[in-house]
């Protein structure tokens, strides 16, 4: 079994920063791909970024230049630095790995989320 457990969301300012890290446990061989959602109320989940194990990264437009997303390897940890934070960055942010299992099952594990909020 995977588990992954998110941390670092909390209130900012518009123009603040937030760093969130997730860290995956559990029976886990190799993690291809991490990444990062997220869920504004009201609005459909929507993927925010990813890193692959190479260590290419894609995001999405509106976070591009803003956001940072990374991880490492030993820790099984991924991370997403967040610059210039807008309202509209307002929602719950959800880390997901694509990863085997130490008996080579292939598994795509979603953490519970961490909540951020952009508001003066």
């Amino acid at each position: 079994q995977v588990q992954l457990v998110e941390s670092g969301g909390g209130l900012v300012q518009p123009g603040g920063s937030l760093r969130l890290s997730c860290v995956a446990s559990g029976s886990i061989f190799s993690i291809n791909t991490m990444g990062w959602d997220r869920q504004a109320p009201g609005k459909q989940r929507e993927l925010v970024a990813i890193i692959t194990s190479g260590g290419s990264t894609n995001y999405r437009d509106s976070v591009m230049g803003r956001f940072t997303v990374s991880r490492d390897n030993a820790k099984n940890t991924v991370y997403l630095q967040m610059n210039s934070l807008k309202p509209e960055d307002t929602a719950v942010y959800y880390c997901w790995i694509s990863a085997y299992t130490s008996s080579n099952s292939p598994v795509q594990n979603w953490g519970k989320g961490t909540l951020v909020t952009v508001s003066a």
